[in-house]
């Protein structure tokens, strides 16, 4: 049979977990795969080798590396009798195990568990792997393909000096456990690089990386050529966006543009703009990336439920983003979903929130407009002891894995005691990898739950009922209301997009009272003590502004 891997664990080893993932890995390259079992005896395994004719034959093994030696030697000299030796045998077994079967020189290639992933594949396609040759992938699209069926891995890193974050990246990429690092440049690198006179140096590494120069970014894309290569990305500029996103594509090969659509502005305080201003250039951005076809995330929906709107916001948020995504141009869209946003968010109503946001986004996906999936913990879920917040890391990707992601965005177990040093990155990973690891190949399907089924269609009919609103506000302002940056502004203005902590904004309306409810966020009426529906909110919204 072309192409077949018969795989089995040996002697008296029952340990098949390490087997049944390489043929898993095997079949998503393209084999056949055929799994004997555990404590599958010589004889066995050589009658099913000599009747199936195999192109490769997996073997595992996981106790001590004595025994393992015996068992592995006796298959070499069983093999050897029956001649069946010059079938392609490979071993896999723990640390200590793989050392000792080494010394017989008889299987092609034993594995430790200490392989990249990248490894594994490369020899399943036939390729030579190592570090002088390994091909990644240059871009986001090309790494995706070959990383398959895991997910990319990217965490973000920048310490208040270059010198500590150079070191940074490179101890990370050296450690081989992401694939993109986001960079963090500091609050004056993103409103002020331009603008070297208006920068505030008492304020040098608040935030991030204190980028100043081109040779800067230069700097810290070398510090990342080695180990796996990392891809390197950053956070846009809140000022003088095109000029910061042509000097990131041409330093670092920015590997895609984050960018929101209603924030860095007066609504955040993270820029002077104003509202509608600052909409308009922030599509610009999008429609510049999309010409290069440069992949886009527009990071707009966790803004609003980090500020406590109400779910349906949040949705809507998303959805809007995505689209406004669409109409600028951009071929390749990452839709980030953040969990445990706002903290009280139990995991069934987390995840429904989510799945309502991936329906209405990928609504949108045709032939020129491609979705990937970005799962990611929210930023202020991480409790301030350590040991807690790792859980907390293996607890959203967990959830995570369920939306099947593409890109799984890890924030630090560290996040809510001290910026994420290198080691800090390296654990975070490598617990996140784990997690994947385990559900990879498949898990209990939580969508089916039916309290989530219901409250995602609830946050659908009501997204819907919203975003109709605001089209209907603009539709004679606008041939297309809902991309149309003075409407999008008037919808916050009014309240029909708001947040509690938007009080007393200048550019919004600061309205809106929201409420937890059996782990969900609802517009809520204090006064009444009951949730508010959205038909009902949108009425009296609309009656209030006179559109």
């Amino acid at each position: 049979m072309d192409r077949l891997i018969i795989g089995a664990s040996i002697g008296n080893c029952v340990h098949v977990a390490g087997v049944l993932n390489f043929l898993r890995l095997a079949e998503e390259h393209g084999y056949k795969t055929k799994f004997l079992g555990p404590a599958v005896s010589i004889d066995y395994l050589l009658d099913a080798v000599a009747e199936a004719d195999p192109y490769m034959v997996a073997v595992g093994y996981r106790l001590t590396p004595e025994t393992g030696y015996n068992i592995a030697a006796r298959l070499k000299d069983a093999a050897m009798e029956r001649g069946l030796d010059s079938y392609t045998f490979i071993f896999g077994g723990t640390v200590p195990v793989a050392r000792k079967v080494e010394e017989l020189d008889f299987f092609t290639r034993i594995f430790c568990g200490e392989e990249e992933i990248e490894e594994i594949i490369a020899f399943l396609e036939g390729r030579d792997y190592n570090e002088e040759n390994i091909d990644y992938g240059d871009n986001l699209l090309e790494r995706l393909e070959r990383k398959r069926p895991y997910p990319l891995i990217r965490h973000h890193f920048g310490l208040p000096s270059m010198e500590e974050t150079i070191a940074g990246i490179t101890e990370i990429a050296e450690a081989k456990v992401l694939d993109i690092i986001s960079l963090g440049p500091d609050q004056n690198a993103q409103e002020f690089f331009f603008r070297p006179e208006e920068m505030d140096e008492d304020e040098k590494g608040a935030g991030g990386v204190p980028i100043r120069t081109e040779r800067d970014l230069q700097d810290l894309y070398e510090a990342s050529r080695r180990g796996n290569y990392p891809l390197l990305r950053s956070y846009s500029g809140t000022q003088d966006l095109v000029q910061m996103a042509e000097l990131l594509l041409k330093t670092i090969k920015n590997a895609w543009c984050a960018v929101p659509l209603t924030w860095y502005n007066i609504l955040d305080g993270r820029s002077s703009r104003d509202l509608a201003s600052s909409i308009r250039e922030n599509q610009n951005l999008m429609k510049w990336h999309g010409e290069r076809e440069v992949p886009v995330e527009v990071n707009e929906s966790h803004h609003w439920s980090l500020r406590d709107a109400h779910d349906t916001v949040a949705v809507v948020m998303a959805y809007l983003a995505a689209y406004n995504a669409k109409r600028m141009g951009v071929k390749t869209y990452i839709a980030q979903y953040m969990f445990n946003t706002p903290n009280a968010t139990s995991a069934q109503m987390d995840l429904a929130k989510m799945l309502a946001k991936k329906k209405l986004i990928e609504s949108l996906e045709d032939d020129s407009f491609r979705v990937l999936t970005q799962v990611r913990a929210g930023l202020t879920s991480f409790p301030v002891d350590l040991y807690k917040a790792k859980g907390q890391v293996a607890y959203a990707t967990f959830l995570g894995m369920a939306l099947k992601p593409d890109i799984v965005h890890v924030v630090a177990f560290c996040e809510a005691d001290h910026a994420a040093r290198p080691e800090d990155v390296i654990e975070s990973c490598r617990i996140a990898r784990q997690v994947i690891d385990n559900l990879i190949y498949g898990a209990p399907d939580f969508s089916a739950d039916p309290l989530v089924i219901g409250r995602r269609d609830e946050l659908i009919r009501e997204g819907e009922l919203l975003v109709k609103a605001i089209s209907e506000m603009g539709k004679d302002l606008s041939e297309d209301p809902l991309s149309d940056a003075e409407n999008l502004a008037n919808a916050i203005k009014i309240g029909l997009i708001d947040a509690p902590h938007l009080k007393g904004n200048p550019e919004a309306a600061g309205k809106v009272t929201t409420k937890m409810v059996n782990g969900a966020c609802y517009a809520y009426d204090y006064v009444r003590e009951r949730i508010i529906n959205e038909e009902e909110r949108i009425e009296q919204l609309i009656k209030e502004a006179g559109v």
